[in-house]
């Protein structure tokens, strides 16, 4: 056997147990969601409070739905605790609108008798009653150091959860035309709520609802027939996709003639014929390779493409059920459902053909009883917002979300330029995807030869690692970006911000995190050597980053139910900003407590690679 040969064996060997391994981890959490087990602190603290008020007042969880008296939440003052639970003002009420007679007399005595039902555990070192009722916890410092050490050993985990079919629909590009940047935020959301959401176990199905069905086809295998009439001997080059649409739309517009041979051949590509489905083909993987090379750059792969045209055959069917069950009314030659908006869906047009409702509402049904989904979400801008909604009405009212299936709509805002309006070219154009992330690339290139070249720097690299860097840099700078904001807030796109070194910059977590890998390795010591060593917690600066770092659950379980990635940013950023806090007051290497405080360095920086992955972003080990 070669050295190639075995290299081959053993890497296959070493990915084959690392899939195993990640197998046995969701069988674990499976198997702790099934029991009840709690593995965030908020879910364990929560528990604890849940038993104590239910066996200090048997008749509150009787009597209301949990969230009206359950009240847990993280505080945001040290010196109030680590979380603080308000339930006793609500649970007051409850009991004096009842009529309870032995209810305490105020909150405060509420809150008292909660603390004295709190069962034996683990988890609180104590509780102090403060103004009104308020419960101040304060968790067992034993128990966090341990808690953490668990991390170490087995690596950042999610939170348990029963695992789900999720369909994910995003990016959805239209065939023959270039990405841009509304597609960018598409994609990159997408892509990282499908990353959160197979973390907590889920099989999610990456689907990309391509447009590639429609009127506009008929202009463009007209254009394509009759300016290339040799087409089958000699294909045209339309790898320039934008050139080429912009040709076909103004001969559209312009040449009465060809708008209606364009019509006809809509007609005649839906019919099936052969010479205008292999025009639609070419065009189709044309744009495939221009869409793959903006995937191969923002590290988006599995994505299956389920177009249109994939539904075209399954809409009559739909349209016969949904006439079936009363839901679909005449109007002015169109068949229409009202969903209570201003405007009805189009289930079928006043020509007889189908638009973009019709085949939305065919493709939420395949999800949902084809698929088996358990959970559909569609990512799109914010325009799109009240066609989900009325999607959904229907497809409710339809009843194919019956077992409790959860449809959402994932609203984005626009990317604008530094006139803040619509980001574009300086010519006007609406900029290419490609091109701006390779500018990216190219920048952040130019800033690492900067750094490298300044006085005391220690940014030094070999050149093709420089490359690299720069490739990851620029294209996890261009997604941190669009991440960081709310999805739904319209951000400014602006190089220079994005790739700062200080502030809230995917460029500022990755020095964070090549920081703390590097005081790993000048320390010199093995992981093995740390296995059975406990976190200190007995300085502040430590407690607080240890405390904040069990929290990394919680702000995953946030995500993968409000769909909401910048959560995630928030705290990497907020872990960068509390990691330089404790390593400027507590000294690690050469420290009577270097093990402990290795220790967190190495929980860190184990915490900080998988939330950034979750993003999209892969950190460097080394700047």
């Amino acid at each position: 056997e070669s050295m190639e040969d075995l290299g081959k064996r053993l890497t296959g060997n070493v990915k084959a147990l690392e899939e195993v391994e990640e197998a046995l981890q969701a069988l674990k959490r499976q198997v702790q969601a099934a029991a009840g087990e709690e593995t965030t602190l908020i879910s364990a603290v929560t528990l604890l409070f849940e038993k104590a008020i239910a066996q200090a007042f048997p008749i509150v969880p009787e009597s209301l739905e949990k969230s009206r008296w359950l009240v847990v939440q993280a505080t945001s003052d040290a010196k109030h605790g680590d979380y603080q639970c308000n339930s006793a003002m609500a649970i007051h009420k409850i009991l004096k609108d009842k009529g309870v007679a032995d209810a305490p007399k105020a909150p405060r005595d509420v809150s008292a008798r909660i603390v004295e039902c709190i069962p034996k555990n683990k988890v609180l070192l104590k509780t102090e009653i403060a103004g009104p009722g308020f419960i101040n916890i304060f968790l067992d410092p034993a128990f966090i150091a341990e808690s953490f050490a668990k991390i170490l050993k087995n690596g950042p985990q999610p939170p348990a959860s029963q695992p789900q079919e999720v369909v994910v629909d995003f990016s959805s590009p239209n065939i023959a035309k270039e990405m841009h940047v509304g597609h960018l935020r598409s994609t990159i959301i997408g892509e990282s709520i499908c990353r959160v959401l197979e973390f907590c176990g889920h099989r999610v199905h990456r689907i990309n609802h391509v447009g590639d069905w429609g009127t506009q086809f008929g202009m463009l295998i007209n254009h394509l027939r009759t300016a290339y009439p040799n087409f089958h001997e000699q294909p045209p080059n339309i790898s320039d996709l934008t050139t080429f649409y912009k040709e076909a739309k103004k001969r559209f517009d312009e040449d009465a003639e060809f708008k209606e041979a364009s019509r006809t051949s809509v007609v005649t590509l839906q019919a099936g014929d052969p010479y205008s489905l292999q025009c639609w083909k070419a065009l189709c993987d044309v744009s495939r390779i221009q869409f793959q090379m903006v995937y191969d750059r923002l590290e988006c792969a599995g994505l299956v493409e389920q177009g249109e045209s994939f539904y075209n055959s399954r809409i009559p069917d739909v349209v016969k059920e949904l006439t079936a069950k009363g839901m679909v009314e005449e109007s002015d030659g169109a068949k229409i459902i009202q969903c209570g908006k201003q405007f009805p869906l189009m289930a079928v047009k006043s020509d007889g053909g189908y638009g973009y409702d019709s085949t939305d509402l065919t493709a939420v049904k395949y999800r949902l009883q084809e698929m088996k989904a358990d959970r559909v979400i569609y990512v799109t801008d914010a325009g799109q917002s009240e066609h989900f909604e009325m999607i959904f009405h229907a497809a409710k009212r339809a009843g194919w979300c019956e077992g409790g299936a959860r449809l959402d709509h994932v609203p984005f805002g626009l990317v604008l330029g530094d006139d803040k309006k619509k980001f574009k070219t300086r010519s006007g154009e609406v900029t290419k995807l490609v091109d701006l992330l390779d500018e990216a690339v190219t920048r952040s290139l130019t800033h690492l030869r900067e750094r490298m070249n300044t006085e005391g720097s220690t940014t030094q690299m070999a050149e093709g690692d420089l490359e690299e860097a720069s490739r990851r840099i620029g294209y996890g700078c261009v997604k941190y970006a669009d991440l960081r904001q709310h999805r739904i807030s319209d951000y400014q796109f602006s190089y220079d911000k994005m790739l700062d070194l200080k502030g809230n910059t995917a460029v500022y977590l990755m020095y964070s995190y090549a920081r703390i890998t590097s005081i790993k390795a000048r320390a010199g010591v093995k992981l093995q050597d740390l296995a059975n060593v406990l976190p200190s917690v007995q300085h502040p600066k430590e407690y607080q980053l240890v405390l904040h770092i069990l929290k990394f659950p919680e702000v995953v379980e946030r995500v993968a139910d409000t769909l909401l990635p910048h959560l995630i940013c928030e705290f990497l950023y907020d872990t960068a900003e509390k990691f330089n806090d404790f390593y400027r007051d507590c000294h690690v290497i050469g420290d009577p407590l270097q093990s402990q405080r290795l220790v967190i360095c190495e929980v860190v920086a184990a915490v900080m690679k998988k939330g950034m992955s979750l993003l999209g972003i892969t950190p460097l080990e080394k700047i």
